[in-house]
């Protein structure tokens, strides 16, 4: 899915030496935009706004359960 008029930043949580690399967008008023850095003509992951303020202040807190 391509988000026109997406503005995409790098997450602060990439990794330096690029093997883990996501970038967000976050201006457009219906959706957040997730997708690989390395692939930007890639999948996109799609987010209701409040969804994904949800998931970004419970990885700030550390409630996540991990999946393994």
């Amino acid at each position: 899915m391509e988000l026109i008029g997406a503005i995409w930043r790098k997450s602060t949580r990439s990794d330096n030496g690029g093997a883990t690399c996501v970038e967000v967008a976050t201006n457009l008023p219906l959706v957040v935009g997730v997708r690989d850095s390395k692939d930007r003509r890639g999948p996109t992951l799609t987010f209701a706004p409040a969804a994904w303020s949800s998931f970004v202040a419970a990885t700030r807190v550390g409630t996540l359960a991990s999946r393994r």
